[in-house]
């Protein structure tokens, strides 16, 4: 079992009889999923769940999930995902992929959010490996990134995967890839909170009730102080 089967096995039996559950995207995500629909399956967890994501919307659904849609959901008991970036404070950077909105939409829906990672994901400061992903109004791209300037950023529109057009995210925005130097988690967040035209950023700041780490064979939980 590699580490991510290990933690996602972990924070799925963890969940609790009767509750909503709120499904992430990406490789650890997809492990949980596959955690769950076991128990659902197996031990007859009575669960309802919903997707930041049609990927993960899919694999729910395939795997025998209930699904609840987003437009039928008033809250959630839990929502699960990884990340890419964990700081000390368990601040996170989130948004490699493209399905910012709805993850960060159901990060503060719950009353817990539980965010899954190996210890290759610690880092002592949000957007020490990666840049932060700002997800931008397509016509007003230009203006906010001279913003994000004047605060220190520099960065890009993201490319896509082929590299001959801009990246599109689920919600129809593009997205400015940018470095910061010298703000911390809390200041970004503010920052870019602040900034007209900017649709959702990767940066979720005093979201995470729980970060449960895999290494070594063990998993380690740590929560907010």
């Amino acid at each position: 079992m590699n580490d991510k089967e290990l933690v996602a096995r972990h924070a799925a039996a963890l969940v609790q009889d009767g509750m909503r559950v709120g499904l992430g995207t990406g490789s650890t995500a997809n492990a949980f999923i596959e955690a769950l629909a076991r128990r659902h399956a197996e031990e007859g967890l009575k669960v309802a769940v919903a997707s930041s994501s049609t990927v993960s919307a899919i694999k729910a659904q395939a795997l025998g999930l209930p699904l609840v849609a987003l437009e039928h959901l008033e809250r959630l008991d839990l929502y699960v995902d990884g990340a890419d970036e964990v700081a000390p404070d368990l601040a996170l950077l989130k948004g490699r992929g493209s399905d910012l909105v709805r993850e960060k939409l159901l990060a503060t829906a719950a009353d817990e959010f539980w965010v899954l990672v190996d210890k290759g994901k610690l880092v002592g400061r949000i957007g020490e490996r990666y840049p932060i992903p700002v997800e931008v109004m397509p016509f007003a791209w230009a203006l906010v990134k001279r913003r994000l300037e004047a605060l220190g950023g520099r960065g890009e529109l993201r490319r896509n995967a082929s590299g001959d057009n801009l990246a599109v995210t689920a919600h129809g925005s593009l997205v400015l890839d940018m470095a910061f130097e010298g703000l911390g988690a809390q200041a970004l967040d503010e920052a870019l909170n602040g900034t007209p035209g900017v649709v959702e950023h990767g940066v979720f700041y005093a979201l995470a009730s729980a970060v449960f780490i895999a290494a070594d064979g063990a998993v380690e939980a740590r929560r907010p102080a």
